[in-house]
């Protein structure tokens, strides 16, 4: 393998997968600055070199009656990949989250003989653990980021490899809201004003459920304290318009306070986190940053009627935020469907602007350095060396 260039296929589906992506390409780089690396990339991916045949935007999709509305549009896009990596073969495949996508590609490529990685575990602890065999079919190896998965397949006799979470690594146990708050130099900020973190998620379909909600919260929170400074990260420009474009309706329909102060920002999820007094939030990957960040938190999340219906038969987990779930106990509020309304928000948020004493601290850093595990060197690794390929 040395005297060709490495060469590796990667699809991530969404921001969260992007960002592991990422970094674990950036550590592959450093043993082979000359790798190819192509599949299906966000920006950060993009940053790191590598090569997207599609739009990552259009695998970022939510729910069964979405997913159904799109079925020949990413059945086209994934028999596209998979042709392309037919007639370009990579040294492995890597497919990072997106299960429903990654998977049955990944099967594929491996009945060519292809070395095929799945980064993430699809949430057979929480529903159809039989999932496992068809997961073990598709791939040579599991990268989980949380610890308690291993043991899943260590039952069932599959590889996986648990290798923390590469934000746990980034972002620093007790980080400091002061400078946050300076980098966001866009944004004035007073002392006698709390600041409010919203972040509906990073799909469209998310920002249609959730954003018009979380609006009437902060609208209600600001006419409790008297006012409000809302800060809205945007994970892309599209993500940004789309934001806007509800908060000018809102505008126009509900006239908010002039101290409700609304501003929404490209990027910048983590400082916006870190710079808040409190966040509500979509439920998601989004939920294990805030816990990094330390911030008092509110998860919501809504279903279509259907995938609701049909989760409720099949989640088995006790909790659904990702604090939760690490710690196997409510740390953090969470609501779902009909609790997801603007009066049972605001009454939570309201409580935790109000008190300056938050522990959060006491019951997240414990779960901060349970996934501080230098996650991109060991997912680079892991990946290198199942390829007979890792100079360490």
């Amino acid at each position: 393998m040395s005297s060709v260039p490495l060469k590796i296929g990667v699809v991530a589906g969404e921001a969260s997968g992007d960002v592991l992506a990422a970094g674990m390409i950036k550590q592959i780089r450093l043993q082979y600055p000359d790798a190819i690396i192509e599949g299906i990339a966000g920006p950060n991916m993009l940053q790191q070199g590598c090569r997207t045949l599609f739009d990552m935007e259009e695998l970022s999709v939510m729910g069964l009656v979405e997913v159904l509305s799109r079925i020949r549009r990413l059945l086209h896009i994934r028999k596209s990949v998979f042709n392309h990596f037919k007639d370009n073969p990579p040294d492995v495949f890597i497919g990072v989250d997106a299960p429903d996508f990654n998977l049955p590609l990944e099967k594929k490529l491996k009945r060519l003989g292809i070395k095929t990685v799945h980064y993430v575990s699809p949430t057979v602890w929480a529903w159809r653990e039989n999932r496992i065999y068809g997961i073990g079919e598709a791939t040579n190896l599991v990268l989980s980021i949380f610890p308690f998965e291993k043991a899943v397949y260590d039952k069932h006799g599959f590889p996986c490899q648990f290798v923390g979470h590469t934000m746990a690594d980034d972002i620093p146990l007790q980080p400091d809201q002061a400078k946050a708050r300076q980098d966001l130099s866009s944004i004035e900020f007073t002392e006698d004003q709390k600041v409010l973190a919203l972040l509906p998620g990073s799909r469209a379909g998310e920002v249609n459920m959730l954003l018009d909600i979380f609006l009437h919260s902060a609208a209600k929170v600001c006419d409790a304290l008297g006012s409000l400074n809302v800060l809205i990260p945007a994970v892309n420009e599209v993500r940004k318009q789309q934001i806007e474009a509800k908060i000018q309706a809102f505008k126009q329909n509900e006239i908010p306070s002039e101290s409700l102060v609304i501003n929404v920002l490209l990027g910048q999820s983590r400082d916006v986190m870190i710079a808040s007094d409190a966040i509500l939030l979509a439920s998601g990957t989004a939920s294990l940053e805030a816990m990094l960040c330390k911030r008092p938190m509110l998860v919501a999340y809504r279903l279509k009627w259907f995938t609701h219906q049909m989760m409720k038969r099949l989640y088995k987990a006790k909790y659904f935020a990702l604090p939760n779930v690490l710690a196997d106990k409510l740390v953090v509020p969470e609501l779902l469907q009909e609790q997801v309304n603007p009066d049972t928000i605001s009454e939570y948020l309201v409580g935790m602007l109000s008190d300056p004493n938050s522990t959060v601290s006491d019951e997240f850093v414990p779960l901060h350095k349970m996934l501080k595990q230098d996650a991109d060197k060991q997912a680079a690794n892991a990946v290198l060396t199942l390829i007979g390929a890792s100079n360490e």
